[in-house]
């Protein structure tokens, strides 16, 4: 299967292989390069490439609702780091307001638990590894590293870390109008407009000092979602009709379900997943006018469940 065939040969570089299911356990063999783990601390990239194959495109849908969070948090943190590169003009102002979007997310006091729960059960399992015969230990205890210490940053910023924003009375005043429709004019706020206003370099240090607050979270979520991804390889399949049904057994512990196709192809999946179930529908684009229609032929795809 050609497709199958060159998304292989991309993954077959960077995988580190290991899984939750004893009869898919894999050392920590030398595969190659192996690609950063920090999805968030590098440059900001277009967030549905999960796949390091440049030809393909990945789809995600979260199967809990703590995966749900971790990826709205990504994506609003790579949204908020998109807009602070250009901090002049309307791009401050989108800055400041995927920056709010974001605090409003972490904010729940939820977050930071679910946060700490996943990195104590990644180093449980990463820690199972090392018991399992032609490990790299080199390369898990630096995986071990690098939680211990996202768990250590997390900690030592306090249950409370959020509270300079909180209490940020220009923030709360811009995040209050900011729920009116054109709300964050100049007459409505002429102190964010001033702010606005300010020298280039002096709006850049604040909002570093602001975005800086958020970063321990941002980075544990980074590190599991990579985790997440990375702890399974994608399995070709075939949708017949452009429809596919995953049957998971009870045991299966599956968190995030990636469909990955090859780019430019005039279709994309729609993914939609229960407890037990797993259906893929891939629709054709027809433009913003028209609903897209299911395809009438077979399609390959990749799948992984995470």
């Amino acid at each position: 299967m050609q497709l199958a065939w060159t998304f292989r040969a991309s993954w077959g570089q960077s995988k580190i292989e290991f899984y939750s299911d004893p009869n898919q356990l894999a050392a920590f063999a030398d595969l190659g390069w192996l690609p950063q783990n920090r999805a968030m601390a590098g440059s900001v990239t277009e967030l549905a490439q999960h796949s390091t194959d440049p030809n393909g495109v990945t789809f995600e849908q979260p199967l809990t609702e703590r995966m749900r969070t971790f990826l709205r948090i990504e994506f609003l943190h790579a949204q908020t780091r998109y807009h602070a590169e250009n901090l002049r003009g309307f791009g401050a102002r989108a800055a400041v307001a995927s920056l709010l979007e974001l605090m409003t997310i972490l904010g729940r006091g939820d977050v930071r638990a679910d946060v700490l729960k996943e990195l104590e059960r990644h180093a449980a399992v990463l820690t199972n590894y090392s018991r399992q015969p032609g490990i790299d230990h080199a390369r898990l205890e630096s995986l071990l590293g690098d939680v211990a210490g996202l768990k250590a940053a997390i900690a030592g910023s306090g249950p409370q870390f959020m509270n300079s924003l909180k209490e940020c009375e220009f923030l709360n005043t811009i995040k209050h109008r900011s729920s009116i429709p054109g709300g964050t004019g100049v007459f409505d706020l002429p102190d964010y407009a001033y702010w606005l206003r300010l020298p280039h370099d002096e709006r850049v240090a604040e909002f570093a000092q602001w975005i800086n607050v958020l970063e321990p979270i941002c980075e544990a979520v980074a590190e599991l979602l990579w985790l997440t991804r990375e702890a399974t390889e994608p399995v070709e399949h075939v949708a017949p009709e452009g429809l596919y049904q995953h049957h998971m057994d009870r045991q299966t512990q599956a968190n995030l379900v990636r469909v990955i196709i090859p780019r430019s192809t005039g279709y994309y999946p729609e993914i939609s997943a229960g407890r037990h179930r797993v259906t893929v529908r891939f629709v054709q684009w027809q433009g913003v006018n028209l609903r897209p229609a299911q395809l009438d032929r077979d399609v390959e795809f990749l799948l992984a469940l995470g």
